[in-house]
C-alpha cells in the first residue's frame, strides 16, 4: 500500500504543479482591466469552433521570489476535440498522461510501468484534465464558472483569471491567458502565486488542426 501511494504522488504532484503553478513574457498583461464583453467572448468561442486538434511544444518558467535561478522544464501537448490529451515533460524528467474520454494512463520515468486511471474515481486527475481541456477548447463557460474573467488587451486576447473558489484563492492569486493573433488558441498562460512566485507556459511550434494518430492518446 505505502508503494502504490508513493508511485500515485510521484504521478500526480508534477501535473498538478503544472496547473497550480496549469501557460509571452510575465507582464504583457498589466494594462487596467475591464469586463469580458459579449462581443468579444463570441469572437473567442466562435474561433474555438473552428479548432478540432492542436499540436504543439512547451517551455514553461518557473520564477521563485526567493532564489535568482529559473527553473526551467520542456515539454509536448496534443489536444483532439472533444476530450483526448496527451501532456508530457520531456525535460528534465520524462513523465505525463494520456486522456482518452473518461479513461488514461500516466507514466514517470523513475517508476517502471505506466499506471491507469479513472476521471471519475481520481479527484486529482479530474482537475488537472478539466483544466487542461478548458484551455485546449477556450471553454469561456467553464472558465467562468471557476474564475472572475476581466480583459487588460484586446489584440492579441490577454484574460486575468481570479479564482472564485476559497480553496483555489489560498495559493493561487491570479492566472494570465494570452491568445494566439487570430484567437484560435491559448499561446502562454502565466500563473501568479500569493507568496510573489509565478510560472510561465510558453506554447510554441503550434499547429493548428493536424491529422492526429489515436495512438498517441492511448499509450505512454
Amino acid at each position: 500500500m505505502d508503494t502504490l501511494m508513493k508511485q500515485h504522488k510521484m504521478f500526480v504532484r508534477p501535473l498538478l504543479l503544472l496547473l497550480t503553478m496549469i501557460l509571452l513574457h510575465a507582464g504583457l498583461c498589466q494594462a487596467q482591466a475591464a469586463p469580458l464583453e459579449a462581443a468579444l467572448e463570441q469572437r473567442l468561442q466562435a474561433a474555438a469552433h473552428a479548432v478540432h486538434s492542436l499540436q504543439s511544444r512547451f517551455v514553461q518558467y518557473k520564477y521563485l521570489s526567493m532564489f535568482s535561478e529559473t527553473l526551467v522544464s520542456k515539454g509536448r501537448f496534443y489536444f483532439q476535440h472533444p476530450d483526448r490529451l496527451r501532456w508530457e515533460m520531456t525535460e528534465p524528467v520524462a513523465s505525463g498522461f494520456v486522456l482518452d474520454g473518461p479513461s488514461g494512463r500516466r507514466w514517470h520515468e523513475h517508476v517502471v510501468t505506466s499506471e491507469p486511471f479513472e476521471l471519475e474515481q481520481d479527484p486529482a486527475m479530474r482537475i488537472v484534465a478539466n483544466q487542461l481541456l478548458a484551455w485546449a477548447r477556450s471553454d469561456l463557460n467553464w472558465l467562468k464558472r471557476h474564475y472572475l474573467i476581466e480583459v487588460t488587451q484586446s489584440q492579441p486576447v490577454c484574460l486575468r483569471l481570479t479564482p472564485l473558489e476559497e480553496g483555489a484563492a489560498r495559493f493561487l492569486d491570479h492566472l494570465e491567458i494570452v491568445f494566439s493573433a487570430d484567437d484560435r488558441y491559448v499561446a502562454a498562460v502565466t500563473l501568479y502565486e500569493g507568496d510573489g512566485d509565478h510560472t510561465e507556459i510558453r506554447f510554441e511550434e503550434t499547429r493548428v488542426n493536424p491529422d492526429l494518430s489515436t495512438a498517441l492518446f492511448q499509450e505512454p
